[in-house]
């Protein structure tokens, strides 16, 4: 093959362009599209649901054994070095702080657009048949975030594994971690080791599964564009350009403000790195399934392995910024086209279930559904009325996955920043390193 080959030249761009063009190609694709066509006889929808189920597959595949290996290793570096609490804190305050930035900016602009205002009475006529949705809500009620916790200490570790429950496997990690650090003499040199093997072999995995995330973003996006259709979007175009305002705002204003203010990091620079991280995200719609990838960009700019491998499982489980704007966005939204007007302390109420319901939320079965109805209910809203949002619930979901994650790397920086790490190739420049 000659070396201007354009087969050669298209391989050798950087992964994140591979992705980008995938994803550009797949709207194309899917725009003359219907679910109904066949390409060799053959279901076009089928195809992509076979080669993006390939895809999303791999990337679960190594999620379990990933976590494990990256909660013990890290909590077992920081304990042996009395940073676990500190980190651990640090972690969780700045999670915090990005998860009210997130539901705020929801808030302010849902307020301020009012998408729900419009002609209220054509979106309640075309309300979909709730019975569907109604059907995986049944029965729920607090007593689910009440199951988050409880979740948390498992029964059965082998279970746990094998159902990919996020928190018990982090609640089991970080037991194992912390005691294998107090255990001396040779068994604690072998456990060391053989974890620190583990997380290494998931990352070579990951790494050669991201040969084929083109042709897996490909597959995923361009199914869920030719399913959903363009169409939909009809009139819940306000609705959805709130939300995607509101996610614009978090993703390109306040993430970068707090790593450029707080961290001292280029915003252009650390986004570049971790671009592959973002479409994947995107692509998938899933944190969990992301997190390998995560984990390699955050330590391909130069965050070690000692903050990624602590405080990355426990973002993708924990901190879900996306998510909580969404469902503040849609109760509000909800409230509007019903004729529903909601008080101070009512909204105030929706933006503290919008952050609690978000965390555990990927533990939940029909999550962001439960969370929302959960909401609703609180505030006295029709919890059927949330089949209004289903039809754009899809591509929506795609846009604040890829927000989760950039949070959760945000917050990575931001840590591994406290703790002293440089991190050159992002660093900001000052006057004293000029000199």
């Amino acid at each position: 093959m000659s070396e201007d080959n354009p087969l050669r030249r298209a391989l050798a761009l950087p992964l994140h362009w591979q992705i980008a063009v995938a994803l550009v190609l797949a709207a194309l694709v899917a725009a003359p599209s219907s679910p109904e066509t066949t390409l060799f006889g053959a279901s076009l929808v089928g195809i992509l649901d076979f080669f993006g189920g390939l895809f999303l597959n791999a990337l679960k595949m190594i999620v379990v054994p990933l976590i494990l290996a990256s909660i013990i290793v890290g909590v077992r570096n920081m304990a042996g070095q009395d940073a676990f609490g500190r980190v651990g804190g640090k972690t969780i305050g700045f999670y915090i702080v990005t998860g009210f930035l997130a539901i705020f900016t929801g808030l302010l602009l849902v307020n301020v657009i009012g998408p729900g205002e419009g002609d209220a009475q054509a979106m309640r006529n075309a309300l979909p048949d709730a019975t569907e949705t109604m059907g995986r809500v049944e029965g729920r009620s607090a007593a689910d975030l009440v199951g988050i916790i409880s979740r948390a200490i498992p029964p059965n570790i082998f279970v746990a594994a094998a159902e990919a429950q996020l928190l018990a496997l982090i609640f089991v990690g970080v037991v194992f971690g912390y005691f294998m650090s107090r255990l001396s003499g040779p068994a604690g040199e072998t456990l060391q080791n053989f974890w620190q093997g583990v997380h290494d072999v998931m990352i070579l995995i990951t790494m050669w599964i991201m040969r084929f995330a083109p042709i897996g973003v490909f597959a995923l996006v361009g199914k869920t564009f030719i399913v959903s259709g363009f169409a939909v979007l009809g009139s819940l175009a306000l609705f959805f350009v709130t939300v995607l305002a509101a996610l614009a705002i978090h993703f390109a204003v306040w993430l970068p403000l707090l790593l450029r203010v707080v961290g001292g990091v280029r915003p252009a620079a650390y986004y570049g790195a971790i671009l592959p991280a973002q479409l994947t995200a995107f692509s998938t719609a899933s944190s969990s399934a992301t997190l390998p990838v995560t984990i390699n960009c955050a330590e391909q700019a130069g965050i070690s392995r000692r903050a990624t491998s602590f405080v990355l499982p426990l973002g993708a489980t924990v901190n879900m910024d996306g998510t909580a704007l969404y469902e503040c966005v849609v109760v509000i939204f909800i409230a509007q086209v019903m004729g529903f007007e909601l008080s101070f302390v009512q909204q105030f109420t929706v933006v503290l279930l919008a952050l609690l319901t978000s965390i555990g939320v990927a533990g939940i079965p029909a999550a962001s559904l439960v969370a929302i109805t959960l909401i609703l209910g609180a505030v006295g809203l029709p919890v059927e009325a949330v089949a209004l949002v289903l039809a754009v619930d899809r591509v929506l979901d795609m846009c604040r996955t890829a927000v989760n994650v950039t949070s959760d790397l945000t917050v990575t920086a931001l840590v591994a920043r406290s703790e002293g790490e440089a991190l050159p190739a992002v660093r900001r420049e000052t006057s004293a390193d000029a000199a």
